[in-house]
């Protein structure tokens, strides 16, 4: 009871005159004060945003974790889809000409439109360009008759036993020599064909 009454006889602006025991409690609430402050101020402040940065970094990493066990989990399915990726890309090579097969295969697609009932007007096999396995044979075509040959000739093209591709396709109608239209179209068409660059050194 007699420290309760000394506590409340406490005068805040002279606490020199404080007994012992109160100065010792308020220097160490004020040590304390001060040692709470500086650890968060000097230590936690500065470690927060490394600390959010490992919050991220472990996020990222149970993603990537996360990620990379549905893989594994589905290693089979996905090597099934490699071989049957493997397995159609060797049948599409295989629908690629060798080098002797070219011309046949020139033949076979101007043969398709004078079966379609074109007139052929053009047909100019132009220089290789070469790729990565392959090299491109571009030809370049112009063909007149009406849409339904036309039609005929894509259809013929396409149903070819070797991969043949139409670029560049560009229509107008057949002006007549009097300036009338004769119910014709004429087609501009680049037609491309493909040789299996491996081929060639499978012959030497």
């Amino acid at each position: 009871m007699n420290y309760l009454e000394q506590l409340r006889t406490l005068d805040m602006k002279d606490i020199g005159r404080w007994p012992l025991l109160f100065r010792a409690v308020a220097v160490a609430l004020i040590f304390l004060v001060v040692s709470v402050g500086g650890t968060y101020y000097f230590v936690w402040k500065n470690k927060i945003p490394q600390l959010e940065q490992v919050e991220r970094q472990e996020t990222d990493l149970r993603a990537t974790f996360e990620s990379r066990q549905q893989l594994a989990a589905n290693l089979e399915a996905y090597q099934a889809q490699l071989a049957e990726v493997e397995q159609t890309f060797g049948a599409m090579l295989r629908q690629l000409p060798g080098e002797t097969e070219v011309p046949s295969l020139l033949v076979d697609i101007s043969q398709t439109g004078l079966a379609a009932g074109l007139e052929e007007r053009l047909f100019q096999p132009m220089a290789e360009v070469s790729r990565e396995a392959y090299s491109e044979l571009p030809i370049k075509m112009q063909v007149v008759g009406t849409f339904h040959e036309l039609g005929n000739f894509v259809s013929g093209v396409v149903a070819l036993p070797r991969i043949v591709t139409l670029h560049d396709i560009r229509l107008k109608p057949e002006q007549q020599r009097d300036g009338q239209g004769g119910g014709r179209l004429v087609m501009d068409v680049t037609a491309k064909t493909y040789r299996y660059l491996e081929d060639e050194g499978g012959g030497q």
